[in-house]
């Protein structure tokens, strides 16, 4: 049990505890003593995250749970794409940057340009889901190089016929993130191996945006984490894929297994050390985070890491103070 929910219990056991305001400056802490005799710290300020609409969900559910133990701390989310993110986050404007894929070397650079350092933790795994139309009857599967064909521009329209023979003699209708996606990037890399994605598809940084495009049309395809498949799944059909070993759907267990190649990718966050160092509830939000990590993840619809990464970053965040 972590700390945080040893602490909900004793409160709730305990009798009620006296939570004395915290005033002056966004970084400051006190120690605030419950009835019962114990000491809790309440810390002030604000915490700036930015990045991924992957983690986005993750991101928010500690969010909202970290505000409730210490309501003077504003925790901020927000979900401009990882690459959007990261740019925030190397010019000093972020405390985190959530990402959906590992930082760039030009990112590494631009923070190092800027005087940031930073320090990479993983949250959770993801798998990238593709989905089709609930009406789309004809799909029971797509193998990496069918995925190949499809979202490569290759100069022509696109048909499902083109595919594979026997489907509809109808254009399909493409959905997929921006390139300010990490989703998009990790795509790109597995997929499209750095070829141009299909001129006709629509783009949205909003994985909602893609959820109601592919809804909404019956030869429609997309592309976006597990989470938001799962959070839709009355309205969507996932597509299995083959990516050499037979057809694989995802799930919890083809994702903690490794089952799901090649679209199974981890989920990070990455927090300014000079933050950690300098910024109480930044260093408590990141603590409080990988105590929680796996709780919140299988709650929005993503695979928890094994206990043992999750402790073993606890004790670098321990040798980051």
């Amino acid at each position: 049990m972590s700390k945080w929910k040893r602490l909900m219990l004793s409160s709730l056991l305990g009798g009620t505890m006296m939570i004395v305001a915290a005033c002056g400056g966004g970084n400051g802490a006190q120690e605030n003593e419950a009835d019962s005799g114990s000491a809790t710290k309440e810390l002030s300020g604000e915490v700036i995250m930015d990045g991924s609409s992957t983690v986005y969900p993750i991101a928010e559910a500690a969010a909202e749970e970290y505000m409730m133990e210490q309501p003077n701390v504003k925790v901020s989310v927000g979900a401009s794409g990882t690459g959007g993110g990261f740019e925030k986050f190397t010019k000093g404007e972020t405390d985190f940057s959530n990402a959906s894929r590992p930082i760039k070397e030009e990112e590494k650079q631009a923070a190092a340009d800027n005087g940031i350092e930073f320090q990479e933790f993983q949250l959770a795994y993801d798998g990238l889901s593709v989905v089709v139309n609930k009406e789309n009857d004809w799909v029971d599967y797509l193998t990496v190089d069918e995925l190949k064909k499809m979202w490569t521009e290759d100069g022509t329209v696109k048909k499902w016929s083109d595919i594979r023979p026997g489907w509809p003699d109808e254009e399909i209708k493409f959905f997929s993130p921006g390139h300010d996606s990490g989703t998009y990037d990790y795509f790109d890399e597995v997929i499209l191996e750095g070829k141009e994605l299909v001129k006709t598809a629509q783009l949205s940084e909003d994985d909602n945006i893609l959820v109601r495009g592919v809804e909404g049309d019956q030869y429609a395809i997309g592309y976006f984490g597990y989470a938001y498949y799962l959070e839709n799944k009355d309205k969507l059909k996932v597509v299995p894929i083959d990516g050499g070993n037979g057809p694989v759907e995802p799930t919890n267990e083809t994702i903690e297994t490794g089952k799901y190649t090649p679209l199974l990718r981890p989920l990070f966050t990455y927090v300014n050390v000079k933050s950690l160092k300098e910024k109480p509830q930044v260093y408590d939000y990141m603590e409080f985070l990988l105590e929680t990590a796996g709780d919140l993840a299988e709650e929005v619809g993503y695979v928890r890491l094994p206990e043992e990464k999750y402790k073993e970053q606890l004790e670098t965040l321990e040798g980051l103070k």
